[in-house]
């Protein structure tokens, strides 16, 4: 009866701790269905949007490209009623609120969370935050892919696909409208030069003679990769530079001492 006793305490708390344990599961269970429902609940709230987020980037990279540097240098200010003004473009607010973190990790800039990858920051993007969306007067970027030549960047490649006279007449057509409405040549100098620039870097391309290259201007001038590669070299052969200069610095102390050692041993006692 007294072993009784005295067990009784330990398993009072043993039976305590199971009941908190059960308590603990069950609040976590119902707090992850809880937010799966939600986040169901907003999948199915997001509104359906007709615009390709990929195609939009790709545009709006081109632009950056192989457009953006000439205006640039032109001192030119794109008017609100061109379709490559920032303003136009659907997701560009988003794109703004992408922090690339590392090569792994992705952060949202509205809520500060954390993806290991940019598919799954976009899917955040258009089941969390699709109400910061401006689709008032906003066009889709995507729709300006085939006078911009998306399809060429996206597949670094020559398309396989047969040239169809008619896809290529109305992406040129497309093409020129755009040069018209961005830079109008009764705007003035630059105006007319970027006009210029803008049918022979973009629209000349729109044939099906093969004869003509997209970009042939060139563009932007992409050093991130070399520098990214001296950074890689940099930190592989930093630690061997410090080690070598370690060894030195040792032998050169050993050095030292073995000298003085040798100098007392080869000196001779003073007479007395």
């Amino acid at each position: 009866m007294g072993r009784l006793c005295e067990s009784l305490p330990v398993i009072l708390l043993l039976f305590a701790l199971l009941l908190l344990h059960q308590s603990l599961s069950q609040g976590f269970e119902e707090s992850e269905s809880t937010r799966l429902v939600n986040e169901e609940v907003e999948i199915n709230n997001a509104p359906e949007i007709h615009c390709s987020r990929e195609r939009s980037r790709a545009a709006w990279q081109i632009i950056q490209d192989y457009l953006t540097p000439f205006v640039e240098r032109e001192r030119y200010q794109i008017p609100k009623n061109c379709r490559l003004h920032p303003d136009n473009d659907l997701y560009r607010d988003q794109e703004q609120h992408k922090i690339h973190v590392d090569v792994f990790e992705w952060k949202c800039g509205y809520c500060k969370k954390s993806f290991n990858d940019e598919k799954f920051l976009d899917k955040h993007f258009s089941t969390r935050h699709y109400n910061l969306l401006n689709m008032t007067d906003t066009k889709c970027l995507a729709d300006l892919c085939g006078a911009l030549h998306c399809d060429f960047v996206l597949s670094s490649k020559k398309p396989k696909s047969k040239c169809n006279p008619a896809a290529v007449a109305k992406n040129r057509h497309l093409c020129e409208s755009v040069a018209n409405s961005c830079f109008p040549v009764s705007q003035g100098p630059s105006a007319s030069r970027l006009h210029e620039h803008f049918l022979r870097q973009f629209c000349d391309a729109h044939t099906c003679t093969g004869k003509d290259k997209p970009f042939p201007r060139g563009g932007k001038k992409k050093s991130g990769v070399f520098y990214l590669a001296i950074s890689i070299l940099t930190l592989m052969l930093l630690p061997l530079f410090y080690l070598l200069v370690f060894l030195y610095q040792r032998e050169k102390r050993s050095g030292t001492q073995e000298l003085r050692r040798i100098r007392k041993t080869g000196k001779k006692p003073k007479p007395s």
